[in-house]
């Protein structure tokens, strides 16, 4: 098994597809998590997360799958990849409940168009992945139901289980090997973001800060919102742990630091959800090491 799994991960590196190592007959990552994370080799410069550490290189791949059979995943972000996750209702859903697969094939016939021809899996539970290229140059990120019932978009910030990886309900299987086709238009209008991202809009400033303390702040923010992958996470939460002694102190106010952070996070193309996460952890742990208060 070891040895099929390593070919499904090479194979799926061959078709330019970053991959990485999930454990043993689940879905989940098998790399370390933050808390635990002993900031050596990959994460020397700070935590690098599954989506940082997937990669083509057959060397590091067959290194990775060397000793155990690791199921496969695809880091749909960096391998350029939308993929459509078609699932299959819950075995305690009602029995009239479509299947994703049929809510897909009602969305394609209301908008006068064909089911893509194109890469597809046959997941563990039945359901299907469909596998697009995302349009050069856009960002396209996660969605959840926003096309229909039981069905999911995996983009930026997500991955999927490739074929040859197994699970305790079955394997995942190619039901189809063409070539992924381009993200059609009318579902790129679809998934678009729906309104302009915050971190476009004008960053927030300070109030009532002192000098030092406004001015750490827009270095601070500028250097979320500068960050590159492999970095924007640790970036953002040393930036909070930084500000959170302005916090304790009295000279920031917390709302406006998470504001700002929250900014950067996403200018950097972090997700909301990760940014608040990050930021909240930081300070409250910066506050807590840093209990001065501003004297008078």
């Amino acid at each position: 098994m070891s040895n099929r799994l390593l070919t499904a991960a090479l194979d799926a590196a061959e078709r330019g597809w970053h991959v990485f190592p999930l454990r043993p007959g689940d879905k989940r990552p098998a790399l370390h998590g933050e808390s635990v994370c002993p900031r050596l080799g990959d994460c020397a410069g700070g935590h690098r997360k599954w989506e940082d550490r997937a990669t083509t290189d057959p060397d590091r791949i067959r290194r990775a799958w060397a000793d155990r059979p690791f199921n496969v995943g695809i880091a749909t972000g960096p391998s350029g990849l939308v993929v459509v996750d078609l699932d299959m209702p819950k075995p305690n859903s009602s029995t009239d409940t479509p299947s994703g697969v049929t809510t897909f094939q009602a969305l394609c016939e209301r908008a006068g168009q064909a089911v893509p021809a194109t890469y597809r899996t046959r997941t563990a539970s039945g359901g299907d992945h469909l596998y697009l290229a995302a349009p050069p140059g856009i960002r396209l990120v996660n969605s959840a139901g926003r096309l229909g019932k039981l069905i999911d978009t995996r983009a930026h910030g997500g991955y999927v289980v490739a074929a040859g990886s197994f699970t305790p309900t079955g394997a995942y299987t190619v039901t189809d090997p063409t070539p992924p086709t381009p993200l059609p238009e009318w579902l790129y209008a679809l998934l678009k973001p729906r309104q302009e991202s915050r971190a476009l809009m004008a960053a927030p400033s300070p109030h009532r800060a002192s000098r030092y303390a406004a001015a750490a702040l827009k270095a601070e923010r500028s250097a979320v919102a500068a960050a590159g992958e492999g970095v924007r996470n640790w970036t953002l939460i040393r930036a909070a742990r930084a500000l959170g002694r302005f916090v304790a102190s009295g000279d920031l106010s917390r709302g406006e630091v998470e504001e700002a952070l929250n900014w950067g996070g996403l200018a950097a193309g972090l997700r909301e959800s990760e940014c608040r996460a990050a930021i909240t952890s930081a300070l409250n742990w910066s506050i807590a090491n840093n209990p001065t208060s501003r004297t008078t």
